[in-house]
């Protein structure tokens, strides 16, 4: 295995054989740092006004049906331009990905591709950096509000659940805090209401309970940038952020300890432990991280991989709940290789110019080099040795453990 393979599958959507020869050559560390470099926040695409949002109180059921049917014409617009800028390739969108999963928020509860998609524009936005400009604007994200019941928060009817997701699944961990914080934290974040006319949130003083809490070790009046300050203070929050960005980059092993003041000095540092070269092999590909692998180095555009994804359970804006997706041997079910086979026939049946390369004596070794697998198991082998038609071929290599497994 190669350092820098290795490398570019964890940070990117699978490296192409060019990437991967690139890489090569100007060696580990300044891959790394090109990888890593900052890159500007992409233009979103026009989506036109929330048909739902500009409903009067008076429309007709006719009208409410045509907006949301309009609506869930615009979230797939977003899902698709967000596949299209993932198979462009990058580390950055990686990062924005590992951001939704975390933050995981569903466009099922709220309803909306801008709000949606002005997440992902803060994913984008301070992802990269330290941590607190991320949590204070994800305290005030009207997407995660609206998925949390932020808005049902009130002084009058404290709702914590926003407060004891945010410390147990966002920023600390189980553990880190009490009960009683959680219920001093949904004090101090109520009143914010969504204005989805604006795509907004904003606080309502009369709803807002201003009284003193004591919070984290805390006593006094906090407003929700003092929360979020206590957040990222707080001994548990960095350790908690490197553990979840090993589980998603580095594997199911321990996380190696590891210091930063952000979110891509952390993951620069957990790339250069030693144990993250022994972690090759040992994590289970998400069904995104499959397909646009695929995509990419079948060298395919993205169309049609919504559908690919709905069968293989895994569709951006839509995590099953609020610990988002599941991880590991969760995805190496019979029926997800078998989906990951049907899924590999139609990619390989589009893919010409990649197949016409797997038609030599050499065909086994180019195949792994082209799906940057770096060996075959004697049971692939095996398998792929019996095969001439190069679709089958190429199919049967994106179905495989080791396609499965990097």
């Amino acid at each position: 295995m190669s350092e820098v393979t290795h490398l570019l599958r964890r940070l990117t959507f699978g490296p192409t054989t060019g990437e991967v020869q690139a890489a090569e050559k100007a060696g580990r560390d300044a891959t790394l740092d090109r990888l890593l470099r900052p890159v500007a926040v992409p233009e979103p695409p026009d989506l036109g006004d929330d048909p739902v949002a500009r409903l009067g109180k008076d429309a007709t059921r006719d009208q409410r049906q045509a907006a949301r049917r309009s609506q869930r014409e615009q979230v797939s617009a977003v899902v698709q331009w967000w596949l299209g800028r993932m198979a462009a390739g990058g580390a950055a969108e990686k990062l924005t990905f590992f951001w939704h999963g975390h933050w995981a928020t569903s466009v099922q509860k709220v309803r909306s591709a801008h709000l949606m998609l002005a997440q992902q524009q803060t994913f984008r936005r301070y992802g990269a950096g330290g941590t607190g400009p991320l949590v204070r604007a994800m305290l005030r994200d009207p997407a995660l509000i609206l998925w949390l019941d932020g808005q049902k928060n009130t002084r009058k009817a404290p709702n914590e659940n926003l407060a004891r997701e945010v410390m147990e699944l966002f920023t600390l961990g189980v553990g880190a805090y009490t009960e009683d914080d959680v219920k001093a934290g949904a004090r101090v974040l109520t009143g914010w209401q969504v204005d989805r006319a604006t795509g907004r949130a904003r606080l309502v003083a009369k709803r807002h309970d201003d009284r003193p809490v004591t919070l984290l070790g805390r006593e006094g009046v906090l407003d929700l940038d003092g929360y979020a300050d206590l957040l990222v203070r707080h001994e548990a929050h960095l350790p908690f952020i490197a553990r979840r960005l090993w589980a998603r980059y580095g594997g199911p092993s321990e996380a190696p300890a590891v210091t930063g003041p952000d979110t891509t000095a952390m993951l620069r540092a957990l790339c250069r432990t030693p144990e993250f070269g022994g972690t090759a092999g040992t994590l289970v590909k998400q069904p995104i991280e499959w397909l646009l692998g695929a995509v990419r180095q079948l060298g395919l555009p993205p169309s049609g991989s919504e559908l690919i994804l709905k069968a293989l359970g895994q569709v951006p804006l839509r995590p099953p709940s609020v610990g988002g997706w599941p991880a590991g041997a969760a995805w190496l079910t019979t029926s997800s290789t078998l989906t990951r086979l049907r899924a590999g026939q139609k990619l390989a049946g589009r893919a010409t110019a990649a197949a016409d390369r797997l038609t030599g004596s050499d065909r086994i070794e180019a195949l792994a080099a082209l799906l940057a697998v770096d060996g075959w198991s004697d049971r692939t082998h095996a398998a792929l040795k019996g095969i001439k038609d190069p679709r089958r071929l190429l199919a049967t290599g994106l179905a495989s453990p080791e396609y499965a497994v990097h």
